[in-house]
């Protein structure tokens, strides 16, 4: 079998050296619930008009094969986020896999619409210490938040985050966070969106809408460099597939199993080590699901510090972080991304 993790595969003429892989991913994406309680139009999976095809992706993971699959960290503790496509307060047993994250000493960061955030849940996150939540919000008005989430609920999800500030108090963590995906149906209420949370929460991002395998709105730098996903990420979904991208919501591609294989024999196998190949010679024809998407460019930023933030602006993403919760934010919760500048933390 071809060795497509040595160097001398890449071609010369991009200069470009491969990345380094790390032995174990840095992040880990783990589907444990694939259920959600709403159909964001945006979402790909949820978005789905083919209700078959949702079907096919629903499912419950086992929690003895994910016990075995997070034994294998053993020299290595990936940020965790317990969901890629399912709403992470669906998750069956959500306590038990939330402190056995902990247990391990592994980060976790979930994203959630924030609807079944009960105050006992909001407790029970900031007793054990889970590292970040984020609540996707997308709007200032429950009229827009009804033409991107379908729900009108609006003032429910703003209470749940106002409740978790309130549990967590001064601790240092959950760190807390409001997101919105800017697109047509929101994009009038941006500015308003990050002027009313910016000092509320300790960070505020903005992000662009992936849709149709590319994200439309997105600005990318002049040059095309392998994504850093590949080289970081593994997306591990309820039935323990791995996919080379968490926007591969509809399993277009196929890493291999980890409920069958070793994760190392997978983040380290010939189907990474070919993606990576083809990224570093720039023959993005040969990875379908890669060839017209432009998330590579997410990695790239800009900082500015400016009123107490320090904001981080890339081509897909922006975070407004508030310098005074910068202590929030460190570790393995990075999940690859660089530390804040030295002195502001």
């Amino acid at each position: 079998m071809r060795d497509w993790s040595k160097a001398e595969w890449v071609d010369p003429k991009y200069n470009w050296k491969p990345l380094p892989v790390p032995d174990m991913p840095e992040r880990l994406l783990i589907d444990y619930a694939t259920r959600c309680n709403l159909r964001c139009h945006m979402c790909p999976v949820w978005g789905l008009e083919d209700d078959n095809a949702i079907d096919n992706v629903k499912g419950i993971m086992d929690l003895a094969a994910a016990r075995k699959m997070l034994d294998e960290f053993t020299n290595a503790q990936p940020m965790v986020a317990p969901s890629i496509y399912g709403e992470p307060l669906l998750i069956p047993n959500l306590r038990e896999v939330l402190a056995d994250l902990k247990r391990r000493g592994i980060a976790i960061a979930m994203n959630t619409n924030g609807l079944t955030l009960t105050e006992d849940i909001a407790a029970f996150f900031c007793d054990i210490g889970v590292d970040s939540v984020m609540f996707s919000l997308d709007s200032t008005t429950p009229e827009t938040l009804m033409k991107v989430r379908g729900v009108d609920k609006l003032a429910k999800i703003e209470a749940a985050v106002f409740r978790l500030l309130r549990i967590r108090g001064n601790r240092e963590s959950p760190r807390v966070g409001v997101s919105i995906t800017i697109q047509n149906t929101n994009r009038h209420e941006a500015d308003e969106f990050v002027d009313r949370w910016v000092g509320i929460v300790d960070v505020v991002r903005t992000g662009i809408v992936f849709e149709n395998g590319t994200f439309p709105d997105m600005v990318e730098p002049p040059k095309r460099v392998p994504c850093a996903v590949i080289y970081k990420t593994m997306p591990v979904h309820n039935d323990g597939s791995v996919r080379l991208c968490c926007l591969d919501g509809v399993r277009a591609t196929d890493m291999g199993n980890v409920f069958e294989k070793n994760v190392s024999e997978i983040w380290h196998g010939e189907e990474f080590a070919k993606a990576r190949y083809y990224h570093e010679t720039a023959q993005w024809d040969k990875v379908p699901f890669c060839k017209g998407c432009n998330g590579w460019a997410q990695y790239e930023y800009t900082e500015e510090i400016k009123a107490g933030l320090l904001i981080r602006r890339s081509p897909e993403y922006v975070y407004y972080n508030l310098i005074g919760r910068l202590s929030s934010w460190k570790g393995n919760l990075l999940g690859g991304h660089k530390p804040p500048p030295e002195g502001l933390v």
